[in-house]
């Protein structure tokens, strides 16, 4: 694996934070998300939006801000790009003056992110994508990994049927009291299909490691939660299977910080082999890595880059 380019996705912007992206591909070419503002929690923190046209990244665009019923600005949090296979691109977004008190917001685009729907509340206690990207099911459903921090850190997964228009919660993975029995502080699920129904939930802690639970029906019912041996900060990750069959983790190598971003292989999504360093810088943080995997077979990565912009890498998986 290697990088074939190195760049921005935003130009130098006058907000002083910038965090959390996401990446997907339409026909007429990559959209990214983000949120940005004077300082992750404050009220003026926005989600942005820039699209790529003929193969460079247009301006960034002020696309939605965070209101309380009575209009009050609030913070928006950790957008979630998905396009439905032959359908709209959906943006999943938070708003709320915390996490423990943010609510799912879902705006539709039937032009590849040109224009938007009006942004709609989701049900209350469904969040939709916490983190990453939801699985598009062979059957057309959408399953996410997303997590609640109200009473707790806690993983649960959300299922919609008719891409995003009603929802149900599948399960809750873990108890959010780590001094009990099968307690893990834990959350933003992260899902990696293994095929054949087997489907692998891996998820943020605050324990130093990832941990996981495992789906043997397509994600109807999971397992316990038990930690793997990734070692890993509290700070998000991405994993999902390539095409090659292969697996790719974004990461950080060791559980003491976010100034190193790695790239690691499994033939089995099990056993990890580090193939690349993406960035190391001791005082700067590197963080919160989207993949995405185009129909070229090359791996697009999005992160934050120094909280103040967004990195976007072109990964050659095979070289």
């Amino acid at each position: 694996m290697h990088i074939l380019e190195r760049g921005f996705v935003d130009t130098l912007s006058p907000w002083r934070d910038a965090h959390a992206a996401t990446i997907a591909a339409t026909p007429s070419g990559l959209v990214a998300a983000w949120f940005a503002g004077s300082k992750e929690g404050r009220p003026d923190v926005a989600i942005w939006l820039a699209r790529q046209e003929r193969g460079r990244w247009g301006e960034p665009l002020r696309l939605f801000e965070g209101r309380a019923g009575d209009g009050t600005p609030l913070p928006c949090w950790n957008p979630v790009l998905h396009r439905l296979r032959g359908g709209p691109l959906l943006l999943f977004y938070k708003v709320g003056p915390r996490p423990r008190r943010w609510w799912g917001m879902l705006a539709t685009s039937e032009d590849d992110g040109t224009s938007w729907s009006r942004p709609r509340r989701l049900p209350d206690g469904i969040f939709g994508p916490v983190k990453n990207a939801p699985l598009e099911l062979p059957s057309g459903a959408l399953l996410c990994g997303s997590s609640s921090e109200l009473f707790g850190w806690r993983c649960q997964i959300e299922r919609s049927e008719d891409g995003g228009s009603t929802w149900r919660r599948v399960a809750l993975l873990n108890h959010p009291f780590a001094s009990l029995p099968g307690g893990f502080k834990a959350n933003q699920a992260t899902l990696v299909d293994h095929g054949g129904g087997g489907i692998r939930a891996l998820c943020r802690t605050k324990h130093g490691f990832i941990a996981e639970c495992w789906s043997e029906d397509g994600g109807e019912h999971w397992s316990a939660m038990r930690p793997t041996e990734i070692p890993h900060p509290n700070a998000a990750f991405d994993a999902r299977r390539l095409a090659c069959g292969r697996f790719l983790l974004v990461h950080h190598p060791d559980a003491s910080g976010r100034d190193r971003l790695v790239a690691s292989l499994s033939e089995d999504g099990r056993v990890w082999r580090r193939v690349l360093e993406l960035e190391n810088e001791a005082g700067f943080e590197f963080s919160y890595p989207s993949l995405l995997e185009t129909a070229d077979g090359l791996v697009h990565l999005v992160y934050s880059w120094k909280r103040r912009r967004i990195a976007h890498l072109v990964l050659e998986p095979s070289g």
